[in-house]
């Protein structure tokens, strides 16, 4: 039994570390590729419902590559000065366009909260929607869902890495 509730505090513990992270940074790199050739693309994210939700050009590479449901993989990290300092989250899963409007207004809301410079882009009276980061931005709402999620950190151990469910 002990061994058991020490696993489950370990796993705890890297659930807080990892979401401790992952609502701490602000960028997420997205990777795709098609036809042998790799692209990486950083976007702005907000993390709600264990999905991470962003705006991107319909148009862009990664988009492109992504859709409709073609594996990506995900990277986010924190700054490090040193490799005791390295910590960060790998995930594989897909992409999404976001088209249901509970699921929008919930994810646009707390893209403003976090990212409250993206108000100046609107007027005051304006309402900010999908249809106003679409008419304003030329982009759309997307949302990668990942599949498998790893949490790095070598504070914990050089090279540690373990599979963390959040």
């Amino acid at each position: 039994m002990g061994d058991k509730q020490s696993k489950e505090v370990s796993h705890n513990r890297l659930r807080t570390l990892a979401t401790g992270l992952i609502r701490g940074e602000s960028t997420m790199t997205l990777a795709t590729a098609q036809d042998n050739a790799a692209w990486a693309a950083p976007v702005y994210y907000v993390f709600s419902r264990s999905a991470f939700y962003f705006f991107s050009d319909p148009d862009s590479r990664h988009i492109r590559e992504s859709m409709p449901g073609c594996p990506v993989s995900a990277a986010i990290h924190s700054g490090s000065s040193s490799w005791e300092d390295i910590r960060g989250i790998q995930m594989s899963g897909v992409v999404y366009e976001v088209t249901g409007k509970i699921e929008a207004i919930e994810a646009i809301g707390r893209y403003l909260k976090k990212f409250g410079f993206t108000r100046k882009f609107f007027s005051e009276e304006q309402a900010i929607d999908l249809n106003a980061f679409r008419d304003r931005f030329h982009v759309r709402l997307y949302k990668f869902d990942p599949t498998l999620i790893y949490y790095l950190d070598n504070s914990l151990g050089f090279g540690f890495r373990e599979t963390v469910h959040i």
